[in-house]
């Protein structure tokens, strides 16, 4: 079954109720979109909708309540023993349904069962585990990763990084649309600082190339890729570490973060002597 075929049977109306208009995860969509949450906070939403229309025998959520929400989050926790911080996040998703999508108020669920949260010491690496660390490290990732230490960047940030917002002569880097879509600025750290500046250069000249061989536009946010069309392919806006749209080998080889632990496996294993066959008996 694909997925679309799958999408087309979790959301059945009730018994008695024609279906009219967009579907219940279009209805979803378009809710999100509409407040601006970030598309993690979507995906995250969209994907306990779906469990919980699957665990209610696909039924559709109009047709249910307080009992059968109950029993799904009930379920996370007594039976999928998963964290407070997950149920909380179903709990959140399906208060977001009835409330924006159905327009219907969820009483007190009665009987909830809340997974714990214990509490938990932090773990701070000190100095020296920080640069023995950062030591195996080389290239981007070493530069990525001095990045996410010394500027106190989230791994998102860092890889949506553009060009622009990266500003050698005051020292500091401006992080755009961060979470909860706030802008701030944070220092840059002095080691990547000579080491940055060189792999940017790098980067303006594979970017130039990228523009003559039809690839190395960048994605604009909202209807600016209308409004600025010909600002797509403009250096200034490219990303640091992640070109958008490359062609698919220089997509693998750019992406800082993908460890192709299935592809080094492989490599191993075929540089590994293959041992001789044992003789019949």
């Amino acid at each position: 079954m694909t997925d679309e075929s799958r999408e087309s049977l979790i959301a059945l109306p009730p018994e008695g109720v024609e279906l009219r208009g967009p579907r219940l995860l279009d209805q979803v969509h378009e809710a999100i979109r509409r407040r601006y949450f970030s598309r993690r906070t979507e995906e995250a939403y969209v994907h306990w909708i779906k469990r919980f229309i699957y665990f209610s025998g696909r039924r559709h959520p109009a047709a249910l309540g307080e009992a059968e929400v109950t029993g799904f989050l009930n379920h996370l926790a007594v039976e999928r023993k998963v964290a407070a911080s997950t149920q909380n996040q179903a709990l959140s998703a399906l208060l977001f349904l009835y409330k924006e999508v159905l327009g219907r108020e969820l009483a007190w669920l009665d009987g909830l069962h809340r997974a714990t949260r214990p509490p938990r010491l932090p773990v701070v690496l000190t100095r020296d585990e920080v640069e023995r660390l950062l030591a195996e490290l080389q290239g981007v990732r070493w530069l990525i990763a001095s990045l996410l230490y010394g500027a106190g960047l989230r791994v998102m940030e860092c890889l949506r990084l553009r060009v622009k917002d990266v500003d050698l002569g005051y020292r500091q880097i401006l992080v755009r649309d961060g979470k909860g879509e706030k802008d701030r600025v944070t220092m840059m750290p002095e080691k990547p600082a000579v080491p940055l500046a060189a792999h940017l250069a790098r980067v303006k000249s594979l970017h130039a190339r990228d523009l003559e061989a039809g690839f190395g536009e960048v994605s604009l946010p909202y209807a600016l890729a209308r409004k600025y069309r010909a600002r797509a392919g403009s250096g200034s806006g490219s990303t640091c570490f992640r070109p958008i749209t490359a062609p698919p080998i220089r997509r693998t080889a750019w992406c800082a973060v993908t460890i192709c632990t299935t592809r080094c496996r492989s490599a191993r294993s075929a540089r590994r002597p293959t041992p001789p066959a044992s003789p019949s008996a």
